[in-house]
């Protein structure tokens, strides 16, 4: 079906372009209907959008007229969330309206304000840009917006997200009331049913998210992967599917220089996107990946968001985000335009549910596997240097001759090695993941859970901390599951004594603690192996950290309660007060007794000097 567009100078630039079918959002801004209407549009990113409302501007902004008149005060305005969303709608709509004399100017963050100003003195038709700047320019007289015939505000949901309510409002304020807007979103929550009601006329409401929440060309895959062995798992997914580009989402500026680093280590093409950058390195990051010097992203989710690359066919979540709606922001770069796209998830095991909630809040399901292995990858190698230009085309005379001389000197079958040889060292080098497996069916069957009772069953392993330094299943248990990457189910008996604490792990996960023995964590505990049970009087804390499932007799008696003062008629030693000397405790071991802020808790006193409530327990 072809665009419904009257004006004959947009068509022919569509038509330059290839456009020959719109996208429902298009088809839907330009039906009868929505005719010189305000606009209320929930439209997924890599819909078509940009190119939808630049069309939905030009029946106000020209009618049937193929050029702008002289450019004086703006007549349109386009404000979007971040630089690279507001730079990427200029340069569409510099082809859009490249043949109508529009001039385009872009007021964004980051860019010299001072060249902005006389760009605007100079006059212009359309004004793209951030609400930050475009405020500041307002507020300094250099933006006149009472000329103004259209108001588009771009992803609006993410900039009241990003708390630019008051500078959107501001904005609107300053246009002219009889202007006509038009509000993209892809989500409508509250805020923004709530601004469309202050600020447009009478407005046609359009749904053109299909059921699917816009991902019907992207494939979703959840890989499980150990804590430790994530950025291994990058490499591997990177190499796995070898797309012309893709973007590696990270939650953290730190994260993403790191990752950048390892990858940049490893031999890949890539950039980096955060907030620490300056506007002028985002934008020589973005053109190295448009113009295939790069060909991966790291990135946050707000450095990310609006980014349109071309050719983007993979998107690896290698921290999971918050909420479904960044998932859908995230995945929405790939699979766009009618491309097919893969949405890659790492997930620890103990993230599984995490990423199930997430997925099921997009209605969608994924597909469940371990990491590609190094062999899975040098297979896929092979097949591609077979099909791969540089042996399939046909050499020209110079390489013909080339090749002769070579074989006049060795075999063929040593020039086919080297020529391998060669293929390979151009790629970086995949690396040796394991699959933790899935920790829910184990569960399940029950796999690993025999401990013998605790008598030798499973592989017995150490750690230097011990009742002395605090040592307490509350915070032991879940340091242990991530040390070794395990599910509770998988440790047995805890057994803690004064100066160290011994724990029992299945066989399976055996080799796991191993890999690790006399290494230090950050607070400074070590695990290492037992040769089995340890000997002696530890105080159990039960399978897996609990003293729930123990026989009474096993139970340890309750700590005695003491009092800030001896009772009337007794001494301290008369009534075992704790006068044991004070012991150093690990980094990051919060002493017994201390608040958050590392100050001891007192109790109250009444009256009569005498403490009130309950006395602490011995630790």
């Amino acid at each position: 079906m072809p665009f419904m567009t009257t004006n004959p100078a947009l068509a022919r630039a569509l038509a330059e372009r290839d456009y020959d079918t719109p996208t429902p959002v298009q088809l839907a801004v330009l039906a009868p209907e929505a005719e010189e209407r305000d606009l209320l549009v929930s439209a997924q990113t890599g819909s078509g959008k940009t190119v939808a409302y630049g069309l939905a501007m030009a029946e106000t902004l020209l009618g049937m007229a193929e050029r702008f008149g002289a450019a004086t005060a703006p007549l349109a305005l386009v404000v979007a969330p971040t630089r690279e969303l507001a730079l990427q709608v200029q340069r569409e709509f510099a082809w859009l309206y490249g043949a109508t004399g529009a001039r385009i100017v872009s007021c964004v963050g980051g860019m010299d304000p001072r060249q902005e100003q006389r760009r605007l003195d100079q006059g212009c038709h359309i004004v793209v840009g951030t609400p930050g700047r475009l405020r500041d320019h307002l507020e300094r007289g250099r933006l006149d917006l009472s000329a103004l015939q259209v108001a588009v505000l771009d992803e609006a949901d993410e900039m009241l997200d990003l708390g630019f309510r008051e500078d959107l409002e501001f904005i609107l304020e300053a246009t002219p009331p009889e202007r006509r807007s038009l509000l993209f979103s892809a989500t409508m929550p509250r805020g923004i049913t709530a601004l469309a009601k202050r600020y447009q006329r009478d407005a046609l409401r359009i749904e053109v998210a299909s059921a699917e929440g816009g991902h019907a060309d992207i494939e979703y895959r959840a890989m499980r992967v150990a804590p430790t062995e994530v950025e291994h798992a990058v490499v591997n997914v990177l190499r796995f599917y070898d797309t012309p580009s893709a973007i590696v989402f990270c939650n953290t500026r730190e994260s993403v220089r790191r990752l950048h680093a390892m990858l940049q280590e490893r031999q890949f093409s890539a950039v980096a996107l955060s907030g620490e950058l300056s506007q002028n390195e985002r934008n020589h990051a973005l053109q190295a990946l448009r113009d295939g010097r790069a060909r991966v992203c790291v990135a946050t989710d707000v450095a990310a968001r609006g980014i349109d690359l071309p050719n983007l066919g993979l998107v690896i979540h290698a921290e999971l985000p918050n909420d479904a709606e960044s998932l859908q922001h995230r995945s929405g770069r790939t699979g766009r335009a009618g491309r097919k796209g893969v949405s890659v998830l790492l997930v620890p095991p103990f993230r599984r549910r995490r990423t199930e909630d997430l997925m099921r809040g997009l209605g969608m399901q994924p597909e469940w596997s371990g990491p590609p292995t190094s062999e899975d990858i040098r297979k896929l190698d092979h097949e591609r240097m077979l099909r791969d230009a540089l042996i399939t085309d046909e050499p020209n005379e110079e390489d013909a001759s080339a090749g002769l001389a070579l074989l006049a000197v060795h075999s063929p079958e040593h020039l086919a090695a080297a020529l391998a040889r060669l293929y390979r060292a151009g790629l970086p080098a995949p690396e040796e993941v394991a699959d933790p497996g899935d920790a829910r069916a184990a569960r399940d069957r029950g796999a690993g859970r025999d401990f013998g009772g605790g008598t030798g069953g499973g592989a017995w392993f150490r750690l230097n901390v011990g009742r002395r330094t605090n040592a307490d299943p509350k915070w032991l248990l879940p340091m242990i599951c991530r040390r070794g990457n395990v599910t509770r189910k998988e440790i047995g008996v805890i057994r803690i004594s004064d100066e160290e604490t011994a724990f029992e792990v299945t066989l399976a996960a055996a080799d796991r603690f191993s890999k690790m023995a006399g290494k230090a964590d950050s607070d400074g505990i070590v695990i290492e192996p037992l040769s089995g049970p340890p000997s002696g009087s530890g105080r159990p804390a039960g399978r897996g950290g609990s003293m729930r499932d123990l026989p009474p007799a096993e139970k340890p008696a309750r700590a005695k309660r003491f009092r800030d003062g001896p009772a009337p008629g007794k001494s301290a030693e008369g009534r075992g007060e704790h006068s044991r000397p004070p012991v150093e405790k690990p980094h990051g071991v919060k002493p017994w007794g201390e608040s958050k802020g590392g100050a001891k808790k007192g109790r109250r006193s009444n009256a009569e000097g005498k403490p009130k409530g309950k006395p602490p327990r011995r630790p």
